[in-house]
């Protein structure tokens, strides 16, 4: 990136500037825009090895434990194998388009039904999934911290939050090579204690499947308790938007690259979720374990507990085993949260530019998200844990499921959905009614069923009537509106004319083609974010009479 000597705008006022922070990309990381070919520099084996490095958290096994626990062993496997179904499917087609063009998963919203504020929404969703995982992480490092430091629990909540900052600072720069560097390790660690304990405890299996935890009915199936297991299992639902953070920078896929690159996208994609369901299946099971050896139910879902117990087999019933599990625990928290504090800086950024138009930088939201995590910590949010999750993946389900439903049906099949990627704000309406309407209608009526409006069935379902709801209405009010509201104007191009890059009017940086647009009123070609943050144009560009100056490209660039 490079800055030109280009005069100020239409108006005659002083060229935009941006902090240091937002200069920088190492540190901005183009939070807020399309990851240009000349950033990725990575291969895909960096990019896949950084996104599934992305996933090596312990929630799962906290979840698998909770839902052993609260369900038994019969509703917690059928539903974590049921939600983990669903969010592969769904995580197929949105990491496609993020890693084909190059946006994360905000960008994509805006395009898939949204419009430009309407994805507002979904910001503060996928917000919300980074700053609940970060406290449900960061209070599984602070158990660590307390068995093994005998670190009080407040203390060890601030001493892991702290940790992470420095780490997540410099975006997917370090991420990238933190995430590698640790693989190796981390993967032994994850897989030697239950292999361990298959192979010295030969009643282990069966002690799992006849566990029961807290389950008055034992450990057979109940339709209600395996719909309430599943539907806690799919607010992970939101994980695809931690994964596009990292395939936007993959590299462009060519002829000789097809393999490899469709290899990388689905394993880094939709791929996480089959290390996800066996980690929460491993936790159900170690949660088995964990009680066997004397722990509490109320302390089984607790990964500390579930690996101490697990290394024992290995090291013994001493000193070696503790400090081996707390090693585990506290880098599987450092590889996430890291990726916690990452994504939501991202996601705040997206919010707070369109509403207030203003961007003080990726970083300072770091501290933004983290200290909401740190409040949730501190309010003890794990001993809820099941509860909070439920909540959430009724809105979460609904919005994913309205971005797919515009994806594999409204584009391909209906063609009322643009075929490219389309994010700048000056082409997009505020509101699209197709994914903005169907995700608030769903989440409406399965957050009332959550609550038992509609009986116990719908209660315990009430992700799954988000997921259907909101997957059949975008089509419909797709059809409904024939279209109107994606697309508020369209780009002039010259055609035949390809620029790699391009200065921008209002900022006097370059930044190439695909992130720009033509603006009537600074009278020249403007970047996605300088357009995003103008509070003076009052969108004249998608009056009737704009006339959109120019843009060097063929429509073909975007539908690449």
């Amino acid at each position: 990136m490079s800055v030109s000597a280009h005069p100020g705008g239409a108006t005659g006022a002083p060229r935009r500037k941006f902090n240091k922070l937002v200069s920088n990309p190492v540190f901005e990381d183009y939070s807020l825009r399309y990851a240009p070919k000349s950033f990725r520099t990575w291969s895909q084996y960096a990019v896949f090895s950084a996104a599934l490095g992305g996933i090596a958290y312990l929630a799962d096994q906290a979840i698998g434990g909770s839902l052993a626990v609260q369900f038994g062993f019969a509703n917690a496997f059928w539903g974590i194998i049921a939600a983990a179904v669903i969010i592969f499917l769904t995580g197929i087609p949105i990491a496609y388009y993020c890693a084909k063009y190059n946006v994360d998963v905000d960008l994509l919203t805006r395009r898939a039904g949204f419009g430009y504020l309407g994805s507002t929404i979904t910001s503060v969703i996928y917000a919300s999934f980074t700053f609940i995982f970060f406290a449900l992480e960061g209070s599984i490092m602070a158990q660590a911290f307390k068995l093994y430091f005998g670190i009080p629990l407040p203390v060890g909540y601030a001493l892991g939050s702290l940790i992470i900052i420095p780490l997540v600072a410099f975006g997917m720069t370090l991420l990238s090579k933190l995430q590698v560097w640790t693989q190796p390790i981390w993967l032994l660690l994850l897989f030697s204690p239950p292999v361990a304990v298959l192979i010295a405890d030969p009643h282990a299996v069966a002690n799992w499947v006849s566990f029961k935890g807290a389950s008055t009915s034992g450990a057979g199936f109940n339709p209600l308790l395996f719909g309430s297991a599943a539907g806690i299992a799919a607010s992970l639902i939101a994980q695809i938007g931690e994964q596009a953070d990292y395939l936007r920078f993959m590299p462009d896929k060519t002829k000789k690259s097809s393999f490899g690159w469709w290899l990388a996208v689905l394993g880094a994609g939709p791929g996480w979720v089959i290390l996800g369901a066996a980690k929460q299946l491993m936790g159900s099971f170690f949660a088995s374990v964990a009680v066997s050896h004397g722990t509490t139910l109320a302390e089984a879902n607790e990964p500390i507990q579930m690996y101490h117990a697990g290394f024992t087999y290995i090291f013994g019933a001493g000193f070696a085993a503790l400090s081996v599990a707390t090693f585990f625990v506290i880098l599987s928290q450092i590889k996430i949260n890291v990726t916690n504090a990452y994504s939501g800086s991202l996601s705040w950024s997206n919010f707070f530019s369109r509403l207030l138009h203003v961007h003080p930088g990726r970083v300072v939201y770091i501290f933004f998200n983290v200290g909401i995590s740190l409040t949730m910590m501190e309010l003890n949010m794990f001993s809820i844990l099941g509860h909070i999750l439920g909540f959430y993946s009724n809105v979460a389900v609904a919005w994913i499921g309205a971005v797919v439903a515009d994806l594999v049906i409204n584009k391909p099949i209906l063609k009322l959905s643009p075929s490219y990627v389309e994010f700048k704000r000056a082409h997009l309406y505020n509101f699209n009614p197709v994914g903005f309407g169907s995700m608030a209608i769903a989440s409406v009526i399965a957050v009332l069923a959550f609550f038992h409006v509609f009986g116990e069935y719908a209660a315990a379902y009430s992700a799954f009537i988000a997921l259907g709801v909101s997957f059949i209405l975008s089509p419909i009010i797709a059809i409904a509106t024939k279209g109107k509201y994606y697309i508020a104007r369209d780009t002039n191009y010259h055609a035949g004319v390809k620029h790699d890059a391009m200065t921008c009017v209002s900022c006097g940086y370059e930044y190439e083609a695909l992130d720009m647009t033509g603006c009537p009123f600074h009278k020249g070609n403007i970047c996605s974010l300088c357009c995003s943050l103008d509070a003076e144009c009052h969108d004249q560009c998608k009056q009737p009479h704009a006339n959109p100056v120019l843009y060097f490209g063929t429509p073909a660039d975007l539908s690449r």
